[in-house]
């Protein structure tokens, strides 16, 4: 009656799910809610946004040098007492002395002009003056209007090309931030399903433990009756050794586990997380070729080739432009003088300059040519290297899409080999209480259930870490049909 009694325990307890050692105090998440949480509150999402950040003030610095710009300058008070050289009328020099002090202010709009890369000054100024010593006059000097042109001759236009690579840059950076909250959610993924197999393990330690104990107690009950050897006795009391020796290693592994993904959520030290096994999975269709079309037109990388291509080509301009300078400056304007204020806007007369600056190297030995080679042979190494990476980039989705599309099967049949070994340990179990099978054969069927179970775990991890490859890839949710997307200007404002 005993034997029977116990043997009913054994099999209600082979045929329990796997459930962790202990569910007091547990905080249950879903990869869902990893996934969202690790979005907004680790580290790595935090880094992302900065990175944006920078991005978007470079931008914005970039479109401010596109637009007028206004400036005030003043020297209020310049104080001067001191000696200076002075030519005498025969050739000499002597020292003479000067005390004054002086005032001056200057109101500018500059704006740059991109279809040139010159730059277009409207000036309005006024200059004071008091002696200190002798007649102690006042003198005003005032520049009401003056319009000056600055333009680079043959020069590379920097304005020009900037409004081609800027773009793309920022354009690169917005597509790199979501990929990286697409990467975010890889890691969190990870570190979930470390945790869900540590908590796996132990369960399955856990349950194993159980299992030995009471087939352990069985066994000293077949012996003391001469039913089983002293060997199997002995062997049944060494799985119940291992037994506990697996279950304290896989506590240990499951706290390591645990810190690492409250770490990386931001959960506080004394939480204790309990992971969800995901009962569904995003059942969705990826062609390579959709997949490779979505990816040149969403991807950072796309965006990056270009970039690259686009700085490799103003490396090149910019050499050749300084083969030669050739610069202009020309102002126009009106000026006056007075003793008083407002005679320094009477009686105005014109103000003009013109300059033409030139610099064209007669002996340089070659060395701005060799400049533009270097350029040139740098962009020939760019274009090879992007060819490259392309491949390799194609290449790599392909394999990803190969394995992604693979991976639904893979985890059906660990779904079936999980219920199968499973109901394998329940049957061996049953048998060998009654005396039908060796331990050896009963361990055999355990090792694979937690096998199975373990492969089970890690099928669902290979499809969820698949599915978030391409969708960082991508920047394509495939189980709604969208694009992913953000409002970064609203991010930006948190």
């Amino acid at each position: 009656m005993k034997t029977i009694l116990t043997a009913s325990l054994i099999l209600s307890a082979a045929m329990l799910p796997a459930l962790p050692a202990s569910a007091g105090g547990l905080t249950a998440i879903t990869l869902e809610e990893a996934m969202n949480r690790a979005r907004t509150r680790s580290v790595n999402a935090s880094v992302a946004l900065d990175r944006l950040r920078s991005a978007y003030w470079e931008y914005r610095s970039y479109r401010a040098e596109l637009l007028p710009e206004v400036n005030f300058t003043a020297t209020a008070p310049a104080y001067y007492k001191q000696y200076n050289p002075y030519q005498n009328a025969d050739g000499s020099y002597s020292f003479v002395r000067n005390n004054y002090m002086q005032l001056n202010g200057e109101l500018s709009v500059t704006q740059n002009i991109w279809l040139t890369g010159g730059k277009l000054s409207l000036n309005s100024s006024l200059d004071y003056l008091r002696q200190l010593d002798g007649d102690k006059d006042n003198r005003f000097m005032s520049i009401p209007v003056a319009l000056t042109l600055n333009q680079p001759v043959f020069g590379v236009n920097t304005i020009k090309w900037d409004r081609k690579i800027e773009p793309v840059r920022y354009s690169e950076a917005k597509a790199e931030f979501l990929s990286t909250t697409e990467d975010v959610a890889i890691t969190a993924i990870n570190h979930y399903f470390n945790l869900l197999m540590a908590k796996e393990n132990v369960a399955i330690a856990s349950q194993n433990l159980e299992n030995a104990r009471k087939l352990y107690e069985v066994a000293v009950e077949k012996r003391k009756m001469g039913r089983i050897s002293e060997n199997d006795l002995l062997q049944m009391e060494l799985n119940l050794l291992d037994a506990q020796s697996e279950l304290t290693a896989s506590e240990s592994s499951m706290k390591a586990s645990m810190f690492q993904l409250r770490s990386f959520l931001d959960y506080s030290e004394d939480t204790e997380l309990d992971p969800v096994v995901p009962d569904n999975v995003p059942v969705v269709d990826v062609a390579y070729h959709d997949a490779l079309e979505k990816a040149r037109a969403n991807n950072k990388f796309a965006r990056s080739l270009l970039r690259q291509q686009l700085e490799a080509d103003y490396a090149i301009a910019k050499a050749k432009g300084d083969l030669r300078q050739i610069e202009l400056f020309a102002q126009i304007g009106l000026t006056g003088t007075g003793n008083r204020f407002r005679n320094g806007y009477d009686a105005l007369k014109a103000n003009q300059v013109v300059e033409v600056g030139i610099k064209i190297p007669i002996i340089d030995w070659g060395k701005r040519r060799g400049k533009v080679k270097v350029a040139e042979s740098n962009r020939r190494v760019v274009e090879n290297r992007l060819r490259q990476e392309t491949q390799d980039f194609n290449q790599d989705l392909f394999i990803l899409v190969e394995r992604f599309n693979n991976q639904r099967r893979q985890l059906e049949i660990a779904r079936q080999a999980d219920d199968i070994a499973r109901r394998r340990y329940a049957t061996n179990v049953e048998t060998f209480l009654i005396g039908k099978i060796s331990t050896l054969d009963l361990n055999d069927s355990q090792v694979k259930k937690d096998q199975a179970r373990q492969q089970l775990i890690n099928e669902l991890f290979l499809y969820w870490n698949y599915y978030y490859q391409i969708r960082s890839l991508t920047l394509w949710n495939y189980a709604e049909g969208t694009g992913i997307d953000s409002d970064i200007e609203a991010i930006l404002r948190q």
